[in-house]
């Protein structure tokens, strides 16, 4: 199963007129980094950054002068995602974003069943909140001083983490059969172990004086000896 854990910065908020700038992701295989990652800067296209967003993500206007317009990478994002299962934390917010991006080159959308979450995982598996980002990386104990401020790569980096938590934990990720379903949830699928015989049973690993000293000792201790119960006669011969 694969899976790509990804995060956007962007001009502003409004998708219908802001742009992406920033995507980052990183893949996951059975619920395993496999190294692979994208990680690109993109131009406007005219579109100024907010001030607003400068301050969350700090890119400016001129660091993305000479940076590809998204026409130009939407092939390369596409490639990458593959038959992958898009993953964010507020996806909506997102795939709002690559979705106005795509229809702007008359591509087709990313579909739903296609995109999970993580916001939605977080609000059912801790109702009461605070599930943002930092929030989350707080309660699972994983190191985010280094997040000074948003970044598409490494906010990537970190919900790969997040989401390893939802979904069960460390264990989750050892891939014993378990796959995911659309909605991100576990299915388990269980497994039959076939145990074989040895060609030749081992040879014993007591002496006979040792036997016979164990079964004078369990004589000793009387009927209701607890070694009576695995074949130990507490009869003297």
């Amino acid at each position: 199963m694969r899976e790509i854990i990804f995060d956007t910065e962007t001009t502003g908020l409004d998708a219908r007129e802001d742009r992406i700038i920033e995507i980052g992701g990183i893949e996951l295989v059975d619920h395993f980094p496999t190294g692979r990652t994208i990680h690109l800067y993109i131009n406007a296209d005219g579109k100024k950054v907010h001030p607003d967003a400068l301050a969350v993500h700090g890119i400016t206007d001129e660091q993305l002068a000479d940076k590809p317009k998204f026409r130009e990478v939407a092939e390369q994002i596409l490639e990458f995602f593959g038959d992958g299962q898009w993953i964010a934390h507020n996806a909506t917010f997102d795939m709002g974003f690559i979705n106005a991006e795509l229809a702007r080159l008359d591509m087709p959308p990313i579909v739903p069943a296609k995109v999970t979450d993580t916001l939605a995982l977080a609000r059912r598996k801790h109702p009461m909140g605070p599930n943002s980002l930092d929030a989350l990386c707080r309660r699972y104990g994983i190191d985010n001083s280094h997040r000074l401020k948003h970044g598409a790569l490494l906010d990537s980096e970190l919900l790969a983490e997040v989401y390893i938590e939802l979904i069960g934990g460390k264990q989750a990720a050892l891939g014993f059969g378990g796959t995911s379903d659309s909605r991100g949830g576990r299915v388990i699928v269980e497994q039959s172990i076939e145990i074989m015989a040895r060609p030749r049973p081992l040879s014993p690993r007591l002496t006979i004086e040792e036997i016979t000293a164990h079964t004078e000792m369990v004589v000793k201790l009387g009927e209701k000896a607890v070694w009576a119960r695995y074949g130990i006669t507490a009869t003297k011969h």
